[in-house]
């Protein structure tokens, strides 16, 4: 009988454990339809200060000394379970890398010995996979914060056995972990690697490159993304790197949970519901708009957005036409933080309209489930968008998106053209110039239709009928998987 294929998880976060974005969901998404699907799926995470240990019932089993260039220091080691489930959790502990409020920095500054610390966390894996029984098949790292693991995996013959081969998967080409020259020696690898193939860049230090260069297969959040990353306008000055590996570059769609998000049995709103009975979206409706300030009215369309305000989500664009939008008779709710200027500009916004504009500034999990389930749009103008996945909620919850045609956009949402809805295959509105007049015409586009309210309910429901769980995309990981030991083979 074949054994489970065995895959060691190595995240810097993991919802609900440790999250500051969509990397978190994402992860934990993929862990658990992996599991279902009959693999022996292990996670590596850091011990940050803000992962319960009490709700994955973690216990130490040793530590162990690790590598920081020429010095060692001490990590501990826990296991645990992901909350109710049977999947291993792996925590790297060291008190002065993990030990402190944030991720991965604080008031949007980050941390500037980060690569000291995500080198701890690494080595710290090995260490850990060295003394078990248990041998990867496939080491699946993600983002920069782990993409020092290919390239020790493939300089340090003695790291981990020679049958173990590696995936890395880009998230967001736009974080790399760029650090000064002089850091090097923290990671253990010679100055042979500090050249233009390896991760020397622009004479500092890129960890995603290394990891770009070194795994033995890339994959990346949707299928238009992974072609726009090869093109200098989306590339971030790797899309070089990524064209000489363009053989090797997979784009597999994120996916949904569906156990967390899903209108039917979503416990953060209110009312539930389904594409065949749709008055508990008004009730959700009704209840945001009164809990949130809005003048309560059926007929006038909300449009919401959860989000991180800075450019890459398009808030400039959203902060440009928001007089014109109000202008249209609609209403606006808004979840996020981030730039100051953005955060001041939509304070502004809701004093200017205190009946049309709700505005929540920080993280609140269930006011965005709410935002996602009582909106009637949900706008995502985004400047580059990855993946999304907010998009792929609103689909479930009959909240029409508005989107750019960019990324994981481009490959989710059919625009309402007048051919897709004479099929009942449209799914929402997109636009293609990033500017402030060709958003604005989309807004027009949904803002018009919803006022048909038998043409609405059909894009309501053929959203909802659409099925990105991460059921669809496992098939494609384990491809990935097989063809990342095939390339590990081949070099031996």
């Amino acid at each position: 009988m074949n054994q489970p294929l065995r895959v060691c998880m190595c995240t810097p976060e993991l919802a609900p454990l440790a999250k500051t974005g969509g990397l978190a969901d994402a992860v934990g998404g993929l862990t658990r339809a992996l599991a279902t699907a009959g693999c022996d799926v292990r996670v590596m995470l850091p011990a940050y200060s803000s992962v319960d240990r009490a709700a994955i019932r973690a216990v130490s089993i040793g530590s162990a000394g690790v590598d920081l260039g020429p010095s060692r220091v001490e990590v501990d080691l826990y296991e645990g379970r992901l909350p109710a489930s049977p999947i291993p959790v792996y925590l790297i502990a060291h008190e002065p890398s993990f030990n402190r409020p944030g991720l991965y920095g604080e008031h949007g500054v980050d941390y500037p010995d980060n690569l000291r610390r995500f080198t701890v966390y690494g080595r710290g894996v090995l260490a850990l996979l060295r003394r078990t029984a248990w041998s990867p098949d496939v080491v699946h790292c993600h983002d920069w914060q782990t993409a020092l693991l290919p390239v020790w995996l493939r300089v340090e013959p003695a790291a981990l056995p020679h049958e173990t081969s590696t995936v890395l998967t880009v998230h967001n080409l736009a974080y790399q972990g760029v650090f000064d020259a002089d850091d090097l020696p923290l990671t253990g690898l010679g100055r042979d690697l500090f050249t233009p193939r390896g991760i020397e860049f622009w004479g500092r230090v890129n960890v995603l490159k290394g990891g770009l260069a070194f795994a033995d297969l890339l994959t990346t959040v949707s299928r238009q993304y992974a072609a726009e990353i090869q093109t200098p306008e989306f590339g971030c000055g790797l899309d070089g790197v990524l064209r000489d590996r363009r053989d090797d570059l997979v784009g597999i769609q994120n996916g949904v949970d569906y156990t967390v998000w899903d209108p039917a049995s979503d416990v953060f709103i209110p009312a539930r519901f389904t594409a065949e009975d749709l008055s508990g979206k008004a009730a959700c409706k009704r209840h945001l708009q009164e809990a949130h300030g809005l003048a309560v009215d059926p007929a006038v369309p909300v449009l919401g957005l959860v989000a991180r305000l800075a450019e890459q989500k398009g808030v400039d664009l959203l902060g440009a036409t928001a007089d014109a939008i109000i202008g249209l008779g609609a209403q606006l709710a808004l979840l996020g933080s981030g730039d100051p200027r953005y955060e001041a500009l939509f304070r502004t916004l809701q004093a200017r309209y205190p009946k049309r504009v709700a505005v929540a500034l920080g993280f609140d999990e269930p006011l965005a489930h709410l935002i996602v389930a009582g909106a009637d749009a949900y706008l995502m103008p985004s400047r580059y968008e990855p993946s999304g996945l907010n998009q792929l909620y609103s689909l479930r919850y009959g909240t029409v998106p508005v989107v750019r045609r960019t990324g994981g956009l481009a490959d989710t949402i059919v625009d309402a053209t007048p051919d897709a809805l004479a099929r009942d295959v449209a799914t929402g509105f997109v636009f293609d110039a990033y500017t402030p007049d060709a958003f604005l015409e989309a807004v027009k586009r949904a803002v018009f239709a919803f006022r048909d309210a038998a043409a609405w309910r059909r894009l309501q429901q053929a959203g909802m009928r659409a099925d990105f769980s991460w059921r669809v995309a496992v098939p494609h990981y384990l491809d990935a998987y097989r063809r990342a030991a095939a390339r590990r083979a081949a070099r031996r």
